[in-house]
């Protein structure tokens, strides 16, 4: 239960509310905030997942995954895999039970500065960003252009400064870094440099892994302090659906996994395309490569920070095209959540990213319906949740901005309604009905909960009509344009020590300007 109660609702007079209205409140009395306990949405009952649990093994150890690469085909076939004849690795029913036995259970993705760390058990929800978007959304102009290491950077300083967007996964390609090891590499750089929230990235190459590392121990003080605190996960595309390892992607998970850092498992299928058209059927083999995954994570180290990963897409079956901002697109991740709980791992899925070429209503229906539907579910890991649009294409500065005030309302809807005896008010009906002032307006109690209780936008619009028009009729999208341009023209907060950022730029070609 997310209990947002306060101890003494009625002490200290009104002027003192007002006094404490003014200064940010204690964490555990935001009316939302990382880590709320999710759960209550449940599309699927207790037979349909273990239906689909069934069915899963059924694939894992009739049909197995192809095209290992022949370190994983060592460890897996060590573990207890069967290697066939046809080159595919079958696993046995038991294999993955044990596995199941034995993974990790809770996994906590560190922040740099230890005050954003993101615990990933039981249903708590968290909301970030996530893609490799390769344009930008110009929203001014109405088009689209190459994303660059610069903005990459900008969409870490600008999640910095927002309450309701909890980790920052790459959100898009550093397009103008057209070589792929010093992409990696800057990618780290300009993420750990624009926020101290954690960070998710990707590594093109295994070969590529060793020189990031060697950049985040400097970032964090050495090896040791790294091991301890690694703020850093790696977003591995270990599957290439339907059921085959992407062979370099699990020599990166390898690698990434011996150096200590956490390694989300990314099955991202498409219903129709390379998935089943049914939201059972891309769930079912979702689910399936993922637990191939755990297992092989588990045979490189028992224990591993994992996170099952299952990110299916839906496809237009018309057309061919993605359709992220759907209703099927919700049922997918929040289905996927279920199955994380059924399991009892920490799980990801995509939610909360749009069709939509612009931060318009057809973005806004889209990315709230799946982002409140994976919360409710308890989806501990909401990717993708702010700022992406065109089916994963463009990524964008305002819709980024505006999705901060939209999850906040999501994270509203996973609270829930608590249930006490001082939430049922039947003191407060009383004393305003029985001689009262025939309203609750000014009470102690509303005063005292206003803002314990209710999530209010920073940018939204609850103005009347008259008032707007007093207000010059502000336009929402250029009250995100301000926004940004005011988180940008401050240094960032996360920025390195002149010492150590001139450390790494003599060791490793920065492409950003110091």
């Amino acid at each position: 239960m997310n209990d947002q109660s306060r101890s003494s609702s009625r002490s200290g007079g009104r002027a003192a509310r007002r006094a404490a209205r003014a200064t940010a409140l204690p964490d555990h009395l935001r009316p939302v905030r990382p880590g709320m306990e999710g759960g209550t949405y449940k599309p699927l009952s207790q037979q349909d997942m273990e239906r689909i649990h069934t069915a899963a093994l059924d694939a894992l150890e009739q049909i197995g995954l192809a095209d290992a690469p022949q370190s994983g085909v060592d460890y897996l076939v060590g573990a207890g895999c069967i290697l066939g004849d046809d080159g595919r690795i079958r696993f046995p029913r038991a294999l993955v039970e044990d596995t199941l036995a034995k993974a990790n259970r809770s996994v906590t993705l560190h922040s740099r500065d230890g005050k954003t760390d993101l615990e990933l058990s039981g249903s708590r929800v968290h909301y970030g960003t996530a893609g490799a978007a390769v344009h930008m959304v110009d929203v001014e102009g109405r088009e689209y252009r190459d994303s660059t290491v610069q903005d990459l950077h900008d969409a870490a300083r600008i999640c910095d400064r927002l309450d309701n967007i909890h980790f920052v996964q790459r959100p898009m390609v550093c397009r103008d870094i057209p070589d792929n090891r010093e992409m990696d590499l800057n990618t780290i750089y300009a993420c750990c440099s624009g926020t101290t929230k954690h960070i998710g990235t990707s590594f093109t190459e295994p070969d590529f892994v060793a020189p990031a590392v060697e950049m985040l121990h400097m970032i964090a003080g050495g090896e040791d302090k790294w091991r301890e605190r690694p703020f850093v996960s790696n977003s591995n595309c270990f599957v290439v659906p339907p059921m085959k390892f992407a062979t370099e992607s699990c020599e990166v998970m390898e690698e990434c996994i011996k150096a200590g850092m956490p390694v989300l498992l990314l099955s991202a299928g498409m219903a129709g395309a390379t998935a089943p058209s049914t939201v059972a059927g891309a769930i079912v083999q979702a689910t399936a490569e993922c637990l191939a995954g755990l297992v092989y994570v588990n045979a490189v180290k028992p224990g591993a920070p994992a996170i099952f990963g299952t990110w299916p897409f839906g496809l237009d079956l018309r057309t061919g095209a993605m359709t992220v901002g759907s209703g099927e697109q919700a049922l997918l991740s929040a289905g996927c959540a279920q199955m994380h709980k059924f399991y009892g791992l920490p799980g990801g899925a995509a939610a909360g990213a749009s069709d939509s070429k612009l931060p318009d209503m057809q973005a806004g229906w889209e990315q709230m319906c799946s982002n409140v539907m994976a919360g409710l579910a308890g989806l501990n890991m909401v990717y993708e949740a702010a700022g992406m649009h065109s089916s994963l294409l463009g990524f964008c500065f305002e819709s980024l901005i505006l999705s901060d005030d939209l999850i906040g309302q999501a994270l509203r809807c996973v609270r829930g309604i608590e249930v006490t005896d001082e939430t049922l008010a039947l003191d407060q009906i009383a004393e305003v009905c029985l001689g009262g002032t025939g309203h609750y307006l000014g009470t102690d109690q509303t005063l005292g909960r206003m803002q314990a209780d209710y999530v209010y936008p920073t940018l939204g619009d609850r103005t009347s009509p008259k008032e707007w028009v007093e207000l010059k009729k502000p336009d929402l999208i250029k009250k995100a344009i301000a926004k940004k341009e005011e988180i940008l023209s401050e240094r960032a907060a996360a920025r390195f020590d002149p010492a150590l950022d001139a450390a790494i730029r003599a060791r490793f070609n920065i492409h950003l300007s110091s």
